[in-house]
């Protein structure tokens, strides 16, 4: 068959969303059965298309016409769709084009409800989009993905009648264990934080609750801040002055996959107290380097971190520093928890999570028995 992808997150600097596309999408299109179209709002800066079996269409809207690219996903997307005769239309991200021709298929996947469960946490248009189109796209898809079981039932707490054909599928660590370059501007054992720079990875409380722990632990432990700025004008500099613990924070921004591999590769703990995550792939990718975590007690952050992590309450900064200390001082719960991280990073791979997309692509076609 012929299957379009909506790929607009390859043309963004690369997050969540984007390596799930493109983990997905570079073993998927190894099966040579079937036809993939590509189609972007912009040029894809992210993975080589460059074969036969695959088609690339691409506008050329500017960054900052957020409107304009809500716009063509919902006109010239769906009409390019038709143009190419696809038979099926996959949406990694939360949405389907809503005039999408009934004779294509369609697969949408979900990765969480921020906009009902933390919708403060979202730029408001953002959340207006997610809230408005989300369950229609679930509403009007042939085959659900969710990408955890907490995701599936929070969905099916919001939309009736969907059960039937939704299915979980797990994601898996994109940061490869063979990028262990040498990136020498950290020295010494450190905590870490991964995550973009916005309000639902509850930072604010995180930097408290560290500026609490006992001054032993941040002179021997620095916590370093990986992640790109998001919304919400989380201004960290701000907050780390106003905590007096700027000597013993670092933020690095958005570094390259190599750069994180390596930093990954010599954390000492992940520190992941969000209030809120589908999945949380910053878990699952300091697993398969063995980091024990400290994560929060909410969503689907026990269902991934499963016996690998210590669990606190997010809301507390007082939970969040206990966490922190009980890691810190007990080295026999390090090692069993390192242990744990490093055989339930296993349970995770991307090779499965491909064939079973397939799969749930193959079950949207039985819906569509002419299609060959």
């Amino acid at each position: 068959m012929r299957i379009g992808v909506d790929a607009r997150s390859l043309s963004e600097p690369i997050t969540g969303i984007g390596r799930y596309t493109l983990s997905l999408l570079e073993l998927m299109v190894l099966d040579k059965s079937h036809e993939w179209v590509l189609y972007s709002h912009r040029p894809l800066i992210h993975g080589n298309w460059n074969h036969p079996s695959i088609f690339v269409r691409a506008w050329n809207i500017p960054k900052w016409a957020r409107v304009f690219r809500m716009l063509w996903a919902q006109s010239i997307l769906p009409y390019w769709a038709k143009q190419d005769n696809v038979d099926l239309f996959w949406s990694p991200a939360h949405r389907l084009p809503r005039y999408l021709p009934k004779s294509i298929l369609s697969v949408v996947t979900i990765h969480d409800l921020v906009w009902k469960h933390a919708p403060e946490t979202m730029r408001p248009f953002s959340r207006f989009l997610d809230a408005k189109f989300m369950p229609e796209a679930v509403k009007i898809a042939d085959r659900v993905i969710a990408v955890s079981e907490s995701t599936a039932q929070d969905l099916f707490k919001e939309v009736s009648g969907v059960i039937e054909k939704t299915e979980v599928i797990y994601e898996s660590s994109s940061i490869l264990t063979e990028f262990l370059e040498e990136f020498d501007c950290i020295e010494g054992d450190y905590l870490l934080y991964v995550g973009t720079l916005e309000p639902r990875k509850n930072l604010r409380r995180l930097l408290e609750a560290f500026s609490l722990v006992s001054e032993s632990i941040r002179e021997n432990y620095k916590l370093i801040i990986v992640g790109g700025k998001g919304w919400g004008n989380e201004d960290v500099y701000s907050i780390i002055e106003h905590f007096n613990i700027k000597k013993n924070v670092k933020v690095l921004g958005y570094i390259s996959d190599k750069e994180l591999a390596d930093i990954y590769r010599n954390a000492y703990v992940l520190v992941m107290p969000s209030l809120y995550e589908g999945f949380g792939l910053p878990l699952l990718e300091s697993m398969s380097f063995g980091i024990p975590i400290i994560t929060s007690n909410t969503s689907s952050m026990p269902e991934i971190g499963g016996n690998a992590a210590i669990y606190v309450d997010p809301n507390s900064s007082i939970s969040i520093k206990d966490g922190i200390e009980e890691l810190i001082m007990d080295h026999k719960l390090w090692k069993k928890l390192s242990k744990n991280a490093l055989e339930r990073s296993d349970l995770f791979s991307w090779n499965k999570a491909s064939k079973e997309t397939l799969t749930v692509f193959e079950k949207a076609l039985l819906k569509n028995p002419n299609i060959s």
